[in-house]
């Protein structure tokens, strides 16, 4: 099992961060917290979160504005939770970025559902596929698993990001560089070694022989390349 979706929920009611914690990690999720609008900015710009559940009636801004700002940042899905149930509400939110909006009170299982719905329609808009299959390897970017004939595969979070952008990517030679500060950021740029580490173990948990690997294939001097996924190679 690869490291849970992360959701940054924004909501300054701790009764509804709380009903929302509880619910999320119960679906295996890894959630994250924001109680304000600059909060939640911040939390987008550092943390990296996979999508974003968002009240709009927020102390300090107002939702749409919160809305504006990440979307400056990030294409991270959105999806809306709030009270305002106004079509004006709704239609600004939307046409701001937002990729869903649901009115208090929802129900849970709907709530799962627009998230799973909006994580998945973020990598289509992206082109990418929502899952990776090649030789006993099953890569789901949408519920953030990986399986190897069908068994769980446990990774750091790390190792997962890694494996993710590779997994984007697969097909394609993607540099040393660009795989440091997608996944590590700026300051790791120019630091081939720390990458070469987490290849290393990466191997060691998905490759038959780690020695021999026929997934993640090295370009000497320039960095890996994610073999292609099983359907693209059949077309």
């Amino acid at each position: 099992m690869s490291r849970e979706a992360r959701i940054l929920i924004v909501d300054d009611e701790p009764a509804i961060r709380r009903l929302l914690r509880t619910s999320l990690k119960s679906h295996d999720y890894e959630v994250l917290e924001a109680e304000s609008g600059a909060d939640a900015i911040k939390g987008v710009r550092t943390e990296r979160p996979d999508a974003v559940v968002l009240d709009l009636g927020l102390p300090d801004m107002d939702g749409a504005d919160v809305i504006r700002a990440i979307r400056g940042l990030s294409a991270v899905p959105i999806v809306v939770v709030t009270v305002r149930a106004g079509e004006r509400d709704k239609v600004e939110a939307l046409d701001l970025g937002a990729d869903d909006y649901v009115t208090k009170p929802f129900g849970m299982n709907e709530l799962l559902a627009r998230l799973r719905t909006a994580l998945r329609h973020r990598l289509q808009a992206e082109g990418t596929p929502s899952a990776y299959h090649n030789e006993g390897l099953g890569v789901d970017l949408v519920r953030r698993q990986v399986t190897r004939h069908g068994k769980p595969v446990h990774l750091s979070p790390k190792e997962y990001d890694l494996l993710s952008y590779l997994v984007r990517h697969a097909g394609k030679v993607v540099t040393h560089g660009q795989l440091l500060r997608e996944v590590w950021g700026e300051p790791y740029g120019e630091e081939v070694q720390y990458l070469r580490v987490y290849v290393r173990q990466l191997r060691h948990k998905l490759e038959a022989d780690p020695a021999q690997p026929h997934f993640i294939l090295t370009e000497p001097g320039v960095g890996y390349r994610m073999t292609e996924d099983e359907s693209e190679r059949r077309a």
